[in-house]
């Protein structure tokens, strides 16, 4: 008896969609985040800009723009270092993360708050786009096919060479 199931694409690769030209993991988390991100931010932006102005929806668009920021920077290393070394990237992102906290906390305590920012909008903006990039990290991580152990390999002679 015999099939008339296609096989399908082979595991790993894509073909289709909004990402089927970028092949590294990390660069499509960063497109996804940072359009769930942006998207959220966006309409975050419309609703402070219907209560405070426009002074709102820039202060709700500095607090996202923010966060995308601070963690576009984790996944832009985990491109660039994960290709030469993947173990080691875990070990960066816990080295940048420490750097970019406290570089960020010294950026934004000497520059103190403009005078522009509604500090309110500021924080919801921030905390839309942390949720919003988050949730589409995890969505994405879980579509990705990591391959966790080697595959067996096979002793000389072919599969029966054991028996």
């Amino acid at each position: 008896m015999t099939s008339n199931a296609r096989s399908g694409h082979a595991s790993g690769r894509r073909g289709d969609g909004i990402f089927g030209g970028i092949s590294s993991l990390w660069l499509r988390l960063l497109v996804l985040s940072s359009l769930a991100s942006g998207i959220a931010a966006a309409v975050t932006c419309v609703v402070a800009a219907m209560i405070d102005g426009g002074q709102g929806a820039l202060s709700t668009a500095a607090g996202a723009l923010l966060v995308m920021l601070f963690f576009a920077i984790s996944l832009l290393i985990g491109h660039f270092v994960g290709r030469a070394n993947p173990s080691g990237a875990i070990g960066l992102f816990v080295a940048t993360y420490f750097v970019k906290v406290v570089g960020f906390a010294v950026v934004l305590f000497a520059l103190g708050r403009p005078d522009w920012i509604i500090g309110r909008w500021f924080l919801i903006g921030a905390v839309v786009g942390v949720v919003a990039w988050q949730a589409a990290e995890l969505y994405g991580f879980s579509k990705a096919r990591l391959q966790i152990f080697n595959d067996p390999t096979e002793p000389k002679g072919g599969p029966d060479a054991t028996a």
